[in-house]
């Protein structure tokens, strides 16, 4: 059985991964700058918004794996990159920000 796409869930992802990945640009910024309480709060943040974004991504694999298929549309596909590409943002973020501790 197929049905509509879930358009809330698919503008929680976008929505959720381009905060993260924001936060996490922030966090990088605020490093530079020496603040590391900063960036640490920025690199939470975005967490948190990666795990809201997991949220709405769960519901929809959820309602696949139930059987309702999903039509599969460019902003489906769009919403996935979004996630992803925060999802890699963060992780070297975090990595940046333990590079620019060393320099400091």
């Amino acid at each position: 059985m197929s049905s509509e796409i879930d358009l809330e869930s698919i503008m929680g992802l976008i929505i959720f991964g381009g905060n993260a990945k924001s936060d996490a640009m922030e966090a990088i910024q605020a490093a530079k700058k020496g603040d590391f309480v900063l960036a640490n709060e920025k690199i939470l943040a975005a967490e948190q918004s990666l795990i809201e974004a997991h949220h709405s991504q769960t519901g929809l694999l959820s309602d696949e794996a139930k059987g309702n298929k999903k039509e599969v549309s460019l902003l489906a596909v769009h919403s996935q990159d979004h996630l992803m590409t925060a999802i890699t943002f963060t992780d070297l973020t975090k990595e940046i920000v333990e590079l620019y501790k060393i320099i400091n």
